[in-house]
């Protein structure tokens, strides 16, 4: 008996000194220090679950609402989940006994003694079976499959802000589009005054012909933008009802005057990236792959298996006295060859935990990049619309000196002309750049992960 303990002791210490080295995670893949600018105190900072709402815009704040609950894409990604909660369930039931029932059967004819005899034998029963999990390898599948959830969890919760951001972003282009549209109707009217005017002029002889086909050929201009901004308006309302899980029709909106974006705080603390599903989800792969690794090494191991039966076995119809039958054993299932298929699932598994590395590296550079690239987009942008808004207020000025002489017969109504001209495209531009601030806020957004909540003692001015 000593023999044998000592011989199953040896062969469980080769069976373990079997199992292959594991290999760290590659240089490459490790994290660097994060920039000093990200050093800042987070003090005060938390997350903005519903941030479209700061834009102080009820129709905006309901068209994010109802994409939210409507959306398809979201749809389809909580199914998604619930597919990824429903593995947890099957990675426990793995650490538990199964129960099963069982019925055989048995007919057979035998010649003895008293001739040719019919036996008709039948035995019930349950069956109890369980893998003991020796070394925690069923632990660690449940665990992957808990990791993996939190990861579709966080992919959703990606999902849902980038939903929400593109809605926003539709809806500020949306206005930008009606307010680009009102100046161009206004620019219309404006010059068809001035052609009427052109017109009467060159029938008194008071204006050149070539001055006429100019008023006439700007009026035409202008006019020609009208049907190419309505077009491009009903095209955005439909995508925007698209993305609310509507049918295409109008959408009820604001204008892009009424919107007050937050304002952007001076330092932005590297902890707001934690905010990020996009992180957390990278995160929790990297973390279930690296379980997963582990369980496929402890594949090399030694599997036991625990089994429990109960029965009954009638013999023929009448036998009201059955015999009771019942057994109790254990097994142990010691891999020895299979032909490299267990070398190989470690060396996917190791395979998958590295991408899983690299995945996460990229996502977390991935984010520092584009908090950079908004904030640094909100600065130029600042600047820009300073220069075009001072850019306005000269040509506004300028049209009146050109409209002055052009009336008191000083100039040439070229000059008023090239005066309107350049006006009425520096004032599409400022609306372009207001577009362009506002969605470039959103996607600071959603670079942080949803936004940011200011300190408290912000609001009083200390």
């Amino acid at each position: 008996m000593k023999l044998y303990g000592l011989f199953a002791a040896l062969t469980l210490g080769l069976l373990c000194a079997c199992v292959p080295h594991r290999e760290p995670i590659p240089q490459q893949a490790r994290l660097e220090e994060i920039p000093a600018q990200w050093r800042s105190p987070a003090d005060g900072t938390a997350p903005i679950e519903r941030w479209w709402q700061g834009f102080g815009d009820p129709a905006l704040a309901a068209l994010v609402e109802r994409s939210l609950a409507r959306n398809t894409d979201l749809l389809t990604g909580a199914e998604r989940l619930d597919a990824a909660r429903e593995q947890i369930r099957l990675s426990r039931a793995a650490l538990l006994p199964s129960l099963d029932a069982v019925l055989g059967a048995e007919r057979s004819q035998d010649f003895g003694a008293a001739g040719l005899t019919t036996t008709t034998a039948a035995q019930p029963g349950l069956q109890l079976s369980y893998e003991a999990d020796l070394w925690g390898r069923l632990a660690r599948l449940r665990q992957v499959a808990e990791l993996q959830y939190q990861a579709s969890a966080a992919e959703q919760q990606s999902l849902r802000l980038a939903v929400a951001a593109t809605v926003a972003q539709g809806y500020v282009s949306l206005l930008s589009l009606d307010r680009q549209l009102a100046l161009t109707q206004e620019t219309v009217a404006s010059r068809q005054a001035a052609l009427h005017l052109a017109e009467d002029r060159a029938r008194m002889g008071y204006t050149s012909e070539l001055e006429l086909t100019q008023a006439r050929a700007e009026f035409e201009a202008a006019a020609q933008l009208v049907p190419q901004l309505e077009q491009a308006i009903v095209e955005q309302e439909h995508a925007l009802r698209r993305l609310a899980g509507d049918s295409p029709g109008p959408v009820a909106r604001g204008t892009l005057d009424a919107l007050h974006p937050p304002a952007v705080p001076g330092t932005l603390p590297a902890a707001l990236l934690r905010q990020r599903p996009d992180l957390y989800q990278a995160e929790q792969q990297l973390a279930a792959s690296d379980l997963f690794l582990d369980s496929e090494r402890d594949r090399f191991l030694p599997q036991v298996q625990l089994s429990a039966s109960l029965g009954r076995l009638y013999v023929n119809a009448l036998d009201y006295d059955p015999v009771k039958v019942w057994s109790l054993g254990a097994s142990v299932l010691a891999p020895l060859f299979d032909g490299g298929r267990r070398e190989a699932g470690v060396a996917v598994a190791t395979a998958e935990r590295n991408q899983a590395a690299y995945a996460y590296r990229a996502a977390v550079l991935t984010a520092f990049s584009e908090v950079e690239n908004a904030l640094s987009g909100l600065d130029r942008l600042a600047s820009q619309s300073d220069r075009i808004e001072a850019r306005r207020t000269v040509l506004t000025r300028s049209l009146e000196i050109a409209e002055d002489r052009y009336h008191g017969g000083y100039s040439s109504y070229l000059e008023a002309l090239d005066a309107q001209r350049n006006l009425f495209d520096t004032q599409l531009t400022e609306v372009q750049l207001r577009e362009a601030r506002i969605n470039r806020l959103i996607q600071l957004y959603r670079a942080l992960g949803g936004g940011w909540q200011a300190p408290e003692h912000a609001a009083d001015g200390s």
